[in-house]
């Protein structure tokens, strides 16, 4: 019998021998004769790979960064608590799912046993009806992952079940990019869920955590990305739903080991320094102005949040052309989210886990406890005898009284977990936000795609449509990878090879079902 191929390396960012690998066109190692140099504005994910991938070939690569900080959404940065102890305060929890093999990579560079990311034993789920679910034991191959899934939860009963429209949900078992979008673009996450009747009691378990994940109301969010997150968690990936976090605060875990690790490639990191326009020369280069200053770059990644690349954008009149200067213009921002971390003078229950969903909460969505996991948190705790717990509220209103909310999050917290009722708040801080991209119902054929009218201007970032089965922070490292690869193919240089989940269905007999279900409902 033939043996297979050996996989090649890439292949162990991942278990899923499934995975689909993308390799850049052909081209040199590194960059051959005069060094091009290009700017990346925004130092979050995106811009971070793009920088990565360039510098490491030879481009001479300065990165622009509005804030004091590196890595956007999940960076971080130091603030004084009232015992006089100092610590780092960020956005919140994110989740370093294993389906992320983009990011991992990148990651990878500094730390390439990603010794640096510590697992947690699961993702809980707590009702305000007292149930609960899990999903530790649930199998990570499809489809016996969503029969697992299915059959070890309590929130799914049979009475429910029955009830369900298995026709209207069959577009799940093969999502397809850019097709999903074709299919379900027009369609919110709610009416789709409606259709499909879809268990009430089961609905925040199976669907309604990943509409959350985009800071968005199931009303407003597109189906289509809906049904991609379940893709690629649940019906095209075993690579299953637990996930890492990093075992100290961002800056110390992840992006102060690349910020070296870019300067060594030559990169120049200009934190502090927000871009205030580019402007087109007439040597096909793009003069890149700040605050007393404008250098000229033959090339640019544009890699920022949805509200400052429209800013930018507004600002640089000359950059591309009417319809994708107005496209950028229609892009909107996710309802704002509550971050609040609490410094408790006492622990919480020992049998806490680092990571709680939440159900039925008000707006709480899920509590952190950070000394599970994080070793800053853990010093702390350890010498105070507290605890440090961090809660999130995800599309919040915008009229929301910002004192109400605030006391009403720590309300629930205290339902929760009540021992925190006596608890004495050491210190306390609120991060209200709303810079996430909203990714609205019709709303995918009006995204800018990675490359841009001007043939050096490249976009990146998890706002930006690609035709790959990617989301969320791995969005944001895959198209910030792409970019590069498109900037270094003009120059003959091969750019980073790339993984994602299959692009399709998993096995035949569910693309069978799948496509049966869309004849059916012509």
């Amino acid at each position: 019998m033939t043996r297979p191929p050996r996989r090649p390396p890439a292949a162990r960012h991942g278990r899923d021998r499934r995975a689909r690998v993308l390799p850049p066109p052909p081209g040199t190692a590194r960059i051959e004769g005069a060094r091009p140099t290009t700017a990346v504005v925004g130092g979050g994910i995106a811009g971070l790979a793009a920088a990565t991938a360039l510098a490491e070939r030879g481009v001479g690569v300065t990165l622009y960064e509005s804030m004091p900080f590196l890595g956007g959404r999940a960076g971080g940065w130091p603030v004084d608590l009232n015992d006089g102890t100092r610590a780092t305060m960020s956005r919140g929890f994110h989740a370093f799912f294993r389906q992320y093999y983009n990011l991992r990579g990148l990651l990878r560079r500094t730390d390439p046993g990603l010794e640096r990311l510590t697992p947690l034993p699961d993702y809980p789920l707590r009702h305000a009806d007292g149930s609960g679910d899990s999903f530790r034991h649930v199998p990570r191959t499809p489809p016996w992952s969503a029969v697992g899934f299915v059959a070890l939860s309590p929130s799914f009963r049979l009475r429910d079940l029955r009830r369900m429209d298995p026709v209207a949900a069959l577009p799940l078992l093969d999502v397809r990019v850019p097709r999903v979008y074709q299919h379900l673009d027009t369609v919110s996450a709610h009416d789709f869920l409606e259709a499909v009747r879809f268990p009430s009691s089961a609905r925040h378990l199976a669907f309604e955590v990943f509409s959350r994940s985009f800071f968005a109301d199931p009303r407003r969010l597109s189906a289509a990305e809906m049904a991609l997150m379940f893709h690629i968690y649940f019906l095209g990936s075993s690579e299953g739903l637990l996930f890492d976090v990093p075992c100290a605060p961002f800056p110390a875990a992840l992006w102060e080991p690349l910020a070296a690790y870019l300067r060594r490639h030559g990169a120049d990191l200009r934190t502090a320094t927000p871009v205030e326009h580019i402007a087109p020369t007439a040597d096909g280069g793009y003069d890149v102005a700040t605050t007393g200053d404008e250098r000229r770059h033959d090339s640019v990644v544009l890699a920022l949040d949805t509200a400052g690349l429209r800013t930018l954008i507004a600002r640089s009149g000359r950059l591309g052309d009417a319809p994708w200067r107005e496209r950028v213009a229609r892009l909107r921002n996710a309802p704002p989210f509550l971050v609040t971390r609490l410094w408790l003078d006492r622990p919480v229950a020992p049998d806490r886990p680092g990571f709680l969903g939440t159900s039925g909460y008000g707006t709480l969505d899920n509590i952190s406890v950070l000394e599970r996991y994080e070793d800053e948190a853990a010093r702390w705790a350890a010498r105070t005898g507290g605890s440090v717990v961090e809660l999130h509220a995800y599309a919040m209103s915008p009229k929301a009284p910002r004192d109400v909310e605030q006391k009403r999050l720590i309300g629930q917290l205290h339902r929760v977990f009540p021992e925190t009722r006596t608890a004495t708040v050491v210190d306390v801080r609120h991060e209200w936000r709303a810079d996430c991209p909203l990714f609205p119902v019709g709303g995918h054929a009006g995204r800018p795609t990675v490359r841009t009218p001007d043939p050096g201007v490249m976009m990146a970032g998890d706002l930006v449509r690609t035709d790959l089965p990617v989301a969320l922070m791995e969005r944001a490292a895959t198209t910030g990878f792409l970019a590069a690869n498109a900037l270094l193919e003009r120059w003959g240089v091969r750019g980073q090879t790339l993984w994602t989940v299959p692009d399709r269905g998993r096995g035949a007999v569910l693309r069978g079902l799948a496509g049966w279900g869309a004849r059916t409902s012509r």
